[in-house]
């Protein structure tokens, strides 16, 4: 009766055999937990302020809109503040702003940015009501206890006031 020999490359002595089954339990632990591992979630977490931006029947398409949603979305970014947009379908007048802008007041938003003639009409008819609500209009209007007026073409001074508007948001949520 002759015995078979085994391969060189197989442990034989308890000593290989007991290292090899600790290799292989670690390969297995780690291939496991690489699998398992929870990926970072993919989307942000807001805090509960939103900041709205009322805008003409273009929307943020066109001057001077674009560039104030522009900077609102790099605000939000920072600041945590949800950014939402609202545009005035049907005749742009004040009275159809206004309705527009009751859904703003009325649906949470803590600051309104207006641009747009009739928008901005808007605000400066409706800001006394609201506030609470900080109003930026871009363009035009008048300035008042919670109103805000910025030149369009001072891109800088209004950014810089939509960073500090929403940061002061996101300090009131945390």
């Amino acid at each position: 009766m002759s015995t078979k020999q085994l391969p060189r490359w197989v442990p034989t002595s308890r000593r290989s055999v007991l290292i090899t089954a600790g290799a292989g339990v670690l390969v297995v632990a780690g291939l496991l937990t690489w699998a398992l591992w929870p990926e970072p979630p993919r989307q942000r977490e807001y805090l509960d302020a939103t900041a709205c931006l009322l805008t003409d029947e273009q929307g943020v398409t066109a001057d001077p809109a674009g560039p104030v949603w522009r900077a609102m979305q790099a605000a939000s970014v920072k600041s945590l503040v949800r950014v939402q947009n609202l545009q005035v379908n049907g005749p742009q007048t004040a009275d159809n702003a206004a309705a527009h802008l009751a859904s703003m007041t009325g649906g949470g938003c803590g600051a309104i940015l207006a641009v747009g003639p009739a928008q901005i009409e808007a605000v400066t008819k409706s800001a006394g009501e609201h506030r609470e609500i900080r109003f930026l209009t871009v363009g035009g209007g008048a300035a008042a206890e919670n109103v805000q007026v910025f030149d369009a073409t001072d891109t800088a001074a209004l950014e810089k006031a939509i960073q500090e508007r929403l940061d002061a948001l996101a300090d009131d949520a945390g």
